[in-house]
């Protein structure tokens, strides 16, 4: 599948959810949360962290362990704010001393997965010829592990791909979008492949790209028929209702004359 075959029993350092402001425990309309985690895996020890900042369930930024730099999701963010990633790399440096503590102290067996769902859609109506985006929902799975691969036409395609990171979920799972930017054309199809640990083989879903569907013709004249039949029963009811209002106004004539 491309990942790695077991996780730690303790596979997150920490996970922290902090939602600002928020006077009471229900919903609160404008929302921060900051995530933090660290994981390690075995039998190949792939390390693997991310400090991730939302607002209002949008990623804002996030800083991964292995590009140590900051992205930045929502580019609107970066007039009135900025951040540094060496601090976001500082606390994934903690939390992956903790982790090495906690390794050494626990049996390292295998932790509970979680298997994902995944959803494909479109972003706008499918028209042949003009660019769109093909979207692939990964959602509810554990560990924060995932391959999200892209094929065209069962070959592989890498150009075009964006993903986000790992979003987390207050059932303690997480979700991930992947985006393909394509142009439809006929005959072409498309899928999206999730490799998990909590799958014992990869789950795809597959979009065609199909010709739209032409009236049949005689579709087409009953559409007709029925559009001069409404027409001329139009002509006919006004005919009628102007011909009534003529003769109202004669008959009031008359008895105004008596």
């Amino acid at each position: 599948m491309g990942v790695p075959a077991g996780i730690l029993s303790l596979p997150l350092g920490l996970l922290a959810l902090l939602a600002l402001p928020g006077a009471a425990p229900v919903a609160v309309e404008d929302s921060f949360v900051e995530l933090d985690f660290f994981q390690e895996s075995f039998p190949s020890q792939k390390q693997s962290g991310e400090f991730l900042e939302q607002h209002n369930q949008e990623e804002v930024f996030h800083v991964d362990w292995a590009g140590k730099e900051t992205v930045w999701r929502l580019p609107d963010f970066t007039s009135f704010a900025s951040f540094d990633a060496q601090g976001a790399l500082g606390n994934l440096a903690v939390l992956k001393n903790n982790l090495e503590i906690m390794m050494k102290r626990s049996n390292r067996s295998q932790s509970q997965k979680v298997a994902p769902s995944v959803t494909m859609y479109l972003k706008n109506p499918v028209e042949l010829g003009d660019p769109n985006v093909l979207i692939c929902f990964v959602d509810q799975f554990f560990p924060p592990v995932l391959n999200i691969t892209w094929l065209k036409n069962g070959e592989v395609v890498s150009q075009g791909v964006q993903e986000t990171d790992f979003y987390p979920k207050a059932d303690s799972t997480f979700r991930k979008f992947s985006y393909l930017r394509f142009i439809p054309k006929a005959g072409d199809f498309y899928a999206c492949k999730v490799d998990h640990w909590g799958l014992t083989e990869s789950l795809s879903k597959v979009w065609y790209s199909k010709e739209p569907t032409p009236i049949p013709e005689t579709l087409e004249n009953v559409i007709c028929a029925l559009g001069l039949a409404l027409g001329i029963l139009g002509i006919i009811a006004g005919t009628i209702l102007c011909f009534k209002a003529r003769q109202g106004d004669e008959d009031g004539r008359r008895w105004g004359a008596r």
